[in-house]
């Protein structure tokens, strides 16, 4: 079974940046779609961005389109989330997820996830 770890959240104020990492260890990482979500205090657990499995397509929630970037390396089993402009409801905590089927536009249910990474942006 694969696990994924995240890594890199932090308090960073409006307008900052900040670079999430979502380290795999198990089965074969390339194999697998992979995504972020996040989850603010008091709201559901939302869509921020995918990546295919070759890292040629992303896809993403029109709240970070323009300002989020999403990447992996396969080589490295890691998948990232540049995360720049940031904003105070950008506030979460960001989950790492990934699927061996589907593609980035028809997954519905990942099914293994990260402990998530908090991130705090100030105004």
């Amino acid at each position: 079974q694969v696990q994924l770890v995240e890594s890199g959240g932090g308090l960073v104020q409006a307008g900052g940046s900040l670079r999430l990492s979502c380290a795999a260890s198990g089965r074969t990482f390339s194999s697998s779609v992979m995504a972020w979500f996040r989850q603010a205090p008091g709201k559901e657990r939302e869509f921020v961005s995918a990546i295919s499995r070759s890292g040629g397509s992303t896809r993403y929630a029109d709240s970070v389109k323009g300002r989020f970037t999403i990447s992996r390396d396969n080589a490295k089993n890691t998948v990232f989330l540049q995360m720049n402009g940031l904003k105070p409801e950008d506030t979460a905590i960001y989950y790492c997820a990934g699927s061996p089927v589907g593609t980035i536009w028809s997954i519905v249910e990942y099914d293994v996830w990260g402990q998530g990474t908090q991130v705090t942006v100030s105004s």
